[in-house]
């Protein structure tokens, strides 16, 4: 099928051509929105066939590989001069959109509201979806088991700090009854946020990893300051906001997102106060369905070695000749019997794949347990 004619839309102006009014120019905008919109409700149009069809046969509605794919080639056909993050946060939106006609989704996220927990959840899902903010990381895999959410957030790894053990204590006790779905990667930038005027800022407010991760910029600009911990540094910007409406309060303020800052109106004293600006806060999204390869996949697997000499190293040397890669490994108390131990790898491809399946079939001899969490899409961009 060839491709449609336009419909009144005003060719691309060259580079050689000659400067016109800004009124112009503006009309040219205004007809190419009045294009884009057409178009946007026609592709909208065809959305909601495919969500009957999904509906009919149980498919999901969010499947990652066919994100991904979408992702890629809209992407490839780009020549700009948008930036492919724009390009991409875009279709992000009009993917979340599309979400909401095909069937309405929860996603349930790490709260409260502000957190990086959310911000991860929003680029990902969109603004058409709806959310739950819980309490706690288990909070989130619980709500995703019962089926109160039809997907969960929950941060995985920072890129300065390790592996998040509350969700690799979470993989851990919910077991096969949940699988990993997809990822997500996100860039960590704490503000200081305060209705305060920063000279008179003397205790700040955060969770003690932010206070870690911004340890050098404190020690410069507030070295008497008294720091606080709290759960989440969202719950710091709330607090800061309610203790300064309700009692007057002056002096504080917190450490958290932009997003919080937005969400409970506390002004921005300083952007981007973090030590390592290329901090980065990986994410799963978990679900009770798996998902398709994408063809370019990572598998999430956790075991327990078998007590004898050489177990780990038996597990770990498999996959080497196979030549499967090992992108990631962790370790956590198996929560069963002192001294033993659960390890978390994550393994380049699908568990479909005929090398990797091979693999896993032969760890799992050398395992009291091995668990294959899920395979998903690989996040190759950072939002």
């Amino acid at each position: 099928m060839s491709d449609p004619e336009p419909h009144n839309v005003p060719d691309a102006p060259s580079g050689d051509d000659p400067p016109t009014s800004l009124d112009a120019l503006r009309g040219e905008i205004d007809q190419f929105d009045t294009e884009l919109v057409r178009l946007l409700n026609e592709r909208a149009r065809v959305v909601q066939r495919i969500g009957n069809l999904k509906r009919d046969t149980g498919s999901p509605i969010y499947a990652p590989h066919r994100e991904a794919e979408v992702l890629s080639r809209v992407l490839a056909k780009s020549r700009g001069p948008l930036p492919d993050r724009t390009i991409e946060a875009v279709y992000k939106e009009l993917m979340s959109g599309s979400f909401a006609l095909e069937q309405p989704m929860r996603i349930g996220y790490l709260g409260p509201p502000g957190s990086f927990s959310h911000l991860a959840a929003v680029r990902q899902f969109g603004s058409s979806v709806e959310y739950d903010d819980l309490s706690l990381i288990e909070h989130v895999f619980d709500a995703v088991r019962r089926g109160h959410v039809d997907h969960g957030l929950a941060p995985i790894e920072n890129s300065a700090f390790g592996g998040i053990t509350e969700t690799l204590d979470a993989l851990r006790d919910a077991g096969t009854e949940v699988t990993v779905y997809a990822e997500v990667q996100i860039a960590v930038h704490h503000a200081l946020l305060s209705p305060c005027e920063a000279p008179s800022i003397d205790t700040i407010y955060s969770k003690p990893e932010v206070f870690a991760q911004c340890r050098r910029w404190l020690t410069a600009q507030y070295p008497g300051a008294e720091l606080v911990s709290t759960a989440s540094s969202s719950r710091a910007a709330q607090s800061v906001a309610q203790r300064y409406a309700s009692d007057g309060v002056r002096g504080e303020a917190a450490i958290a997102s932009t997003l919080a800052g937005q969400i409970y109106s506390v002004p921005v004293l300083f952007e981007k106060i973090e030590d390592n600006p290329n901090n980065i806060t990986r994410f799963f999204v978990i679900s009770k369905q798996s998902a398709q390869a994408s063809g370019d996949d990572k598998t999430s697997i956790m075991f327990t070695t078998a007590d004898k000499p050489g177990a780990l190293v038996e597990v770990l040397s498999v996959f080497e000749r196979a030549g499967v890669n090992l992108t990631h490994i962790e370790k956590r108390p198996s929560g069963r019997t002192n001294w033993t131990y659960t390890f978390f790898i994550d393994a380049a491809g699908h568990r479909d794949q005929p090398g990797l399946r091979s693999a896993v079939d032969e760890a799992s001899r050398h395992c009291r347990e091995l668990v294959v969490l899920g395979s998903y899409p690989r996040s190759r961009r950072i939002m």
